[in-house]
């Protein structure tokens, strides 16, 4: 029983490692056209297996998280103001603007051109970094974690 117990540690281990490519992947590549079943040749894992393996180690699935990652630049580049909301689409890989203003409202709160008009006036001197921390799209139906309570 200890051999396999052994044996499905080093699996997942080696599962893990793939997710985390996986990943790495999405975050390089955001900006180019990615579907699970790519994404899972990459790591010749099954669309499936991969879907699954990657929402239990990250909480959501690989196409949640590569929408998530391009919404991230799309809100800095709509911040910028010198874009329009459809060349932003386009620059952050998506192919439809439907889909994007969509997914963008679910995870921001607020559609794209919205969300350009009031962002500029709002994180006006604030360093990008700090900035691309406060303003992470959450989703809508996520709660947010209350904020620690300082004695």
């Amino acid at each position: 029983m200890q051999v396999t117990s052994r044996t499905a540690t080093a699996q997942h281990l080696r599962d893990l490692a793939l997710l985390r490519r996986v990943r790495d992947r999405i975050d390089r590549e955001y900006d180019r056209p990615l579907n699970v079943e790519a994404l899972a040749r990459g790591v010749n894992m099954s669309a499936g297996h991969l879907s699954r393996q990657f929402r239990l180690a990250y909480g959501e699935s690989p196409y949640g998280y590569l929408m998530t990652r391009r919404i991230e630049r799309a809100m800095a580049l709509l911040r910028r103001g010198d874009l329009s909301v459809t060349e932003v689409c386009f620059a952050v890989g998506c192919s439809s603007l439907g889909t994007f203003s969509t997914r963008f409202t679910e995870l921001v709160g607020v559609p794209p051109s919205t969300y350009r008009r009031q962002a500029g006036s709002a994180t006006a001197g604030i360093p990008s970094c700090v900035t691309k921390q406060v303003t992470r799209p959450v989703r809508n139906r996520e709660a947010r974690l209350a904020e620690p309570q300082l004695a």
